[in-house]
């Protein structure tokens, strides 16, 4: 079945481009029916959200799976069969991270949904789309889903399903269209559903 969204030229991240990815994840999540409330001061919310993408940024130049459009415009970081979005050390100071970042009650509520996630991810090995984002000032331009089209070419070349999580409702048909069938549904503490999301191999 061919996309519907046509690839955009894009390519590996780099350490250099740490803080465009940042700063495209901060804008872009900073009303997400998920990311954004969970950081309940509008007047801290940017720069607290900036240091969790930060560390997760950081952490996935490990894999040659995170992506940039050319222009830095969209990102999409995928953590590949068997990886994992933290390392073990990352994953254990978590807590302790967002407490200093946020207080205890936020890194709280992060790391319950952090485990509510990983809960229901599939035992199959698969491509993980763990974070896309498009800066809102370019958003329309079909960025976002072109450098999703284009990393699953890849995928498909290896024969690999993928996986993802849907924090935002309005994007689900858009995931439909690339292929994503929606698996699983969870509500998370705050009341926010989060819709896991499946695309055979192929």
């Amino acid at each position: 079945m061919p996309f519907e969204y046509r690839p955009v030229p894009a390519r590996v991240a780099e350490p250099a481009d740490v803080d465009a990815v940042v700063g495209i994840l901060t804008a872009a999540f900073f009303d997400d029916p998920v990311w954004g409330p969970i950081f309940p001061d509008r007047t801290l919310r940017a720069e607290q959200a900036a240091a969790m993408w930060r560390l997760y940024v950081t952490s996935a130049l490990r894999y040659p799976w995170m992506f940039v459009t050319e222009g830095l415009e969209a990102m999409a970081l995928w953590i590949p069969p068997g990886g994992t979005e933290l390392t073990d050390a990352e994953t254990a100071g978590l807590d302790d991270f967002l407490t200093e970042v946020a207080g205890p009650q936020v890194s709280s509520d992060i790391v319950r949904i952090c485990d509510q996630l990983e809960e229901a991810h599939p035992d199959e090995p698969h491509f993980y789309l763990t974070l896309l984002a498009t800066h809102p000032d370019h958003r329309g331009r079909g960025l976002g889903m072109g450098l999703v089209a284009t990393v699953l070419n890849q995928v498909d070349a290896l024969g690999a399903p993928a996986y993802l999580e849907s924090t935002n409702p309005a994007n689900l048909p858009r995931y439909e269209r690339a292929g994503f069938v929606p698996r699983e549904r969870i509500t998370t503490d705050a009341g926010p559903v989060v819709t896991t999301m499946w695309r055979p191999a192929r």
